[in-house]
């Protein structure tokens, strides 16, 4: 559904974004530790973020010595080490970075070491939804696809999948074009059940896992707007003079912002409080891996990891399957992934690195507008 996740006019659908400028640095404060363990403190001055601790100049002497390193040696040094190898040069170095890194302050901490996470669980969404080759600026969007990818952030494993089909209300015929880019069929929506229905299974697959109530989890998604529409998009708020807007909006999640939101307005339920607070994961990875975020695309994060697509495109579930692979990877390369968009209001904000790190709330069915 890349493609589509977009409203070529800046239409919003009563879905702001605010001013507040992303803050993506990882804190080493609040992670979340193994059952049984505290969090360890390096030094009392680190958690108020004076890094004098002589550790800090090891770490830094570290990395001057992994920058001056040619791909080849990276790529030794990581086979050495047995790490992943695969990847750009600056995703090795990074890699590597994070490994020396982590070791560092393992060795240096009271007791264990700091874990990878702040979550138990990460909970991929990639939603698909109807669609028309040119959609017009009115166009709702109905979700017509509601897949869900579990990773175990302590294993680091796809652990758990969910897959249903949606029939769509107020356009129940797909349009040729959505079939084509979806491979959703007329009869697969026809035989689904409407959203609300299919929402109750969801939230009873997240109770059945505990989610929310035994373990701290995330939900975690990915905010994409393709090439052709970032230029038209650019062009049309450059025009009023609204280059720092566009910027601010052009890579938030529309699956949250958008779809869902749409979409429970369309049944008239209200939005599932489960999901008022995610990980845009192209906001993540521009930050973790210093790229710019005309480079986070789900194939060229796929590509710039050393990895390949796997499955059919624009597949709800295979889609999230493929960003869960990124997340893993990111995780694996020494990446704290947390919150960092939230809905309130109606509208879409950013939520800074400096805020108090909290997993999504236990789920429950969905609540009636009326």
């Amino acid at each position: 559904m890349d493609e589509h996740k977009e409203n070529i006019h800046g239409q919003e659908d009563n879905v702001k974004t605010s001013s507040v400028k992303d803050q993506e640095k990882e804190k080493p404060s609040s992670r979340l530790c193994p059952a049984g363990e505290s969090s360890p403190q390096v030094s009392p001055s680190q958690s108020k973020g004076d890094f004098s601790h002589p550790v800090y100049k090891e770490i830094a002497l570290a990395n001057g010595h992994i920058n001056r390193m040619t791909k080849e040696e990276l790529r030794i040094k990581l086979a050495e080490l047995k790490l992943d190898t695969r990847g750009v040069k600056d995703v090795m170095k990074k890699r590597l970075k994070s490994h020396y890194k982590k070791q560092k302050l393992m060795q240096t901490a009271a007791e264990g070491g700091p874990t990878d996470t702040y979550y138990d669980y990460i909970c991929v969404v990639d939603f698909e939804a109807t669609c028309e080759e040119d959609n017009p600026s009115d166009f709702l969007h109905e979700i017509i696809e509601f897949p869900m990818v579990l990773i175990n952030t302590h294993t680091l494993e796809i652990v758990d999948t969910f897959q249903e089909y949606v029939k769509p209300e107020l356009n129940p015929q797909l349009s040729d074009f959505c079939v084509k880019l979806t491979g959703i069929t007329q009869k697969m929506v026809e035989e689904a059940d409407p959203f609300p229905v299919v929402l109750q299974r969801v939230v009873s697959w997240l109770q059945k896992r505990e989610l929310g109530t035994k373990y701290k989890y995330a939900i975690l998604t990915d905010g994409w707007v393709s090439r052709q529409s970032f230029c038209r998009m650019f062009t049309f708020f450059s025009s009023l003079g609204l280059q720092r807007r566009f910027f601010n909006i052009v890579h938030r999640s529309w699956d949250m912002s958008k779809f869902l939101n749409i979409q429970c307005r369309v049944s008239r339920i209200k939005y599932p409080p489960f999901a008022k607070k995610w990980i845009n994961i192209r906001k993540s990875y521009g930050n973790f891996y210093k790229v710019p975020r005309t480079q986070t695309k789900l194939s060229t994060m796929l590509e710039k990891l050393g990895l390949t697509y796997e499955g059919r495109p624009h597949s709800g579930l295979d889609d999230s399957r493929n960003i869960a692979r990124i997340a893993v990877r990111m995780l694996q390369d020494g990446c704290q992934l947390r919150v960092n968009e939230r809905m309130h209001g109606g509208q879409l904000l950013s939520v800074p690195s400096s805020a108090p790190v909290e997993g999504a709330p236990p789920p429950h069915n969905p609540r009636s507008r009326d």
